[in-house]
């Protein structure tokens, strides 16, 4: 045995599950004492012997070929994006020394690009921490700040749930592309620290963290009930940062010309620092009290030498 996180029995036995036997065409004939599929009939279906698939479960072997993970993946009804994190569980990683976690720094390009956007952008790490956030970001949501996790935020502050109208069908995608996100690098101190404040923190992210969902993060359209400008419906992008361990670049867009559009100009309009009138009169500049002293000294002088002279004349 090792003292590894089984990964892929994890895996397999969460998604085992989640499939009931009528999904896959077995008669249901009396009391089920398990939810989802037995064991043996994972076994069956994927056409390998009902031992072999009890040791992948309970991680005495690790090594399993593409085949039989890709029979595996049809049986529990996986997905593309799932499918492909199950292959890279069953690919296995050599093992590496835990490394000391390093900062994540937001590339000076990126971080100078942001401020210039006229849209709501964020950079976002690896596990979700806000790395960098434009002021329009924050205006839309005080959680987009540096310092802030969105994982966090999203289940344990009632501020930002209540952004979000559909928040019980966002979380899911969340947590989903969470994972996927991480992958196998389950070791990482970051990424222990996060999921046990929230395991403890949140039944409903302990639920959804062990279905074991998998899915890649796509652009997609997000409503959010904002207190200001009231309801927007954005396009939300995530955009890969090359030369960093898993940065995104993240943006909400409006459709041009629509009502989202117009809401989103007023919310900018509201952030903006004033702007000084044309037409003030300037200051008076400061008056040279020397200066003017010395003027006034010397048409004194003038005013007595001419009158000297208009004595001598008479």
């Amino acid at each position: 045995m090792t003292d590894q996180p089984n990964l892929l029995g994890d895996y397999v036995r969460a998604r085992r599950e989640l499939v009931t036997p009528e999904q896959v065409g077995i008669p249901v004939l009396g009391v089920r004492r398990v939810p989802g599929l037995r064991r043996e009939e994972v076994a069956m279906l994927a056409g390998i012997s009902a031992d072999y698939y009890l040791r992948l479960e309970q991680g005495r072997d690790r090594n399993p070929s593409v085949q039989v993970l890709e029979s595996l993946a049809r049986v529990l009804r996986l997905d593309d994006d799932a499918t492909a994190y199950l292959l890279r569980l069953g690919a296995g990683k050599p093992r590496r020394r835990r490394r000391r976690p390093r900062k994540e720094t937001v590339p000076p390009g990126i971080a100078k690009l942001i401020t210039t956007l006229p849209l709501p952008a964020w950079v976002e790490g690896r596990y979700l921490d806000v790395l960098a956030a434009n002021a329009l970001a924050t205006a839309l949501s005080p959680r987009l700040a540096v310092g802030a996790n969105r994982l966090r935020d999203a289940f344990l502050d009632p501020a930002e749930r209540a952004l979000h109208p559909d928040w019980e069908d966002s979380v899911v995608g969340l947590v989903a592309g969470f994972r996927e996100s991480v992958g196998t690098d389950t070791d990482d101190p970051r990424f222990i620290e996060l999921v046990g404040e929230l395991s403890l923190a949140s039944p409903r992210f302990s639920r959804l963290w062990a279905r074991h969902d998998v899915a890649a993060c796509e652009g997609e359209l997000q409503d959010i009930d904002h207190p200001q400008v009231g309801g927007l419906r954005l396009n939300w992008e995530r955009l890969a940062i090359g030369g960093t361990a898993g940065q995104m670049l993240v943006i909400y867009h409006p459709d041009a010309g629509t009502d989202n559009a117009d809401k989103l100009a007023l919310l900018a309009s509201a952030i903006q620092p004033p702007v000084a009138s044309a037409t003030q009169t300037p200051p008076a500049a400061p008056q040279d009290t020397t200066a003017a002293e010395r003027a006034r000294a010397g048409a004194g002088r003038g005013e007595a030498a001419r009158r000297a002279v208009t004595d001598d004349d008479r």
